[in-house]
């Protein structure tokens, strides 16, 4: 099966491209390389371009045949977003239905969506089920709620076949250290404790310590970016069987508090990485943990990636074999 991963050379969709090529199918990235990185591109064909250009996109859906798209390339700053909205709006939906108009040209009926747990928006219950209302607070995740309506009513009217996952947070890396997380800027919490500890920063910052939580500081659901590639894997299989459209969690099912995350990562790399601890950032709830528990029913899929220690560990890995090379050359 010919794959186009759209948004192939980001953080998420280089470690879905591999897994892709493990399990033997063809892949085509596409990837305007605003925010991806030629060099994650390992696996496959790749053709550099804007899934906003239509031109574009009916001259590479007519050179390969494609089996299904997974889609990728949405900006996913939450502060950007509330800066610049437009600019989210136009990518990350205006696109994405250029995107599906050229599929239903090119008669191209499956389609896997990178959405994300910041459509819940503040949690009314803990863990968060994919029937959790839906109540963005900022508009990247209306974004990726608009987009998830999108593809209910394409589904409905024209038959597309689709599968959204909703991703907590993504962390780790390739278990080869191949391809890691590199964002410019960072702002994920791992990668930058992780640039503390190399000493790239001089420390991290703790926003907020007066939560309800058992140290004070919030509490996230990690989840491995190699699970969330295996996730897609079997939501491909499952549309291929021809499965029903449907939506997904992809968590852990368990919370780390950001103490919590320091404290291993300081395990980890054996560095003494300094804290500061800050005032509370405006809009964090004090828990964030998704339920998986439909994935693993429908999909059979459980995360592998279960304690934080190896999550880190693999970024790890990743920062010290390739991070400075490609940042500090």
């Amino acid at each position: 099966m010919r794959v186009m991963i759209v948004g192939g050379a980001g953080y998420i969709g280089a470690h879905v491209n591999k897994a892709l090529h493990v399990k033997g199918h063809s892949t085509l990235v596409v990837d305007n390389l605003s925010r991806g990185h030629r060099e994650h591109v390992k696996w496959g064909e790749f053709e550099q371009g804007d899934i906003g250009d239509a031109v574009f996109l009916r001259r590479v859906f007519d050179q390969y045949p494609i089996d299904a798209v997974m889609h990728f390339a949405a900006f996913a700053y939450v502060g950007e977003s509330v800066a610049d909205p437009g600019k989210y709006y136009h990518n990350n939906v205006s696109n994405t239905l250029t995107l599906l108009n050229v599929m239903r040209e090119a008669d191209v009926g499956r389609f896997i969506f990178s959405s994300t747990c910041s459509t819940y928006g503040a949690p009314l219950h803990i863990p968060i089920t994919e029937e959790h209302r839906q109540c963005p607070i900022n508009p990247y995740g209306e974004t990726k709620l608009m987009v998830e309506k999108i593809l209910h009513d394409f589904g409905a009217a024209y038959g597309l076949k689709y599968i959204v996952l909703r991703y907590f947070n993504a962390a780790g890396a390739d278990n080869d250290a191949e391809i890691g997380e590199w964002h410019e800027p960072e702002t994920h919490l791992i990668p930058l404790v992780l640039d503390a500890a190399r000493g790239r920063r001089e420390d991290i910052s703790i926003y907020g310590t007066d939560y309800e939580t058992p140290d004070g500081t919030c509490i996230r659901d990690y989840i491995h970016v190699e699970d969330i590639a295996g996730a897609h894997i079997m939501a491909l299989e499952h549309l291929s069987a021809g499965g029903d459209s449907d939506v997904f969690n992809l968590g852990n099912g368990s919370g780390f508090s950001v103490r919590e995350v320091i404290e291993v990562a300081r395990k980890v790399t054996g560095s003494k990485i300094r804290a500061t601890e800050c005032a509370r950032r405006a809009g964090d709830p004090p828990v964030l943990i998704g339920s998986a528990a439909k994935a693993a029913r429908c999909l059979k899929w459980t995360p592998v990636y279960r304690d934080l220690e190896s999550i880190i560990g693999t970024a790890w890995a990743w920062h010290k074999k390739f991070h400075k090379r490609y940042l500090e050359s």
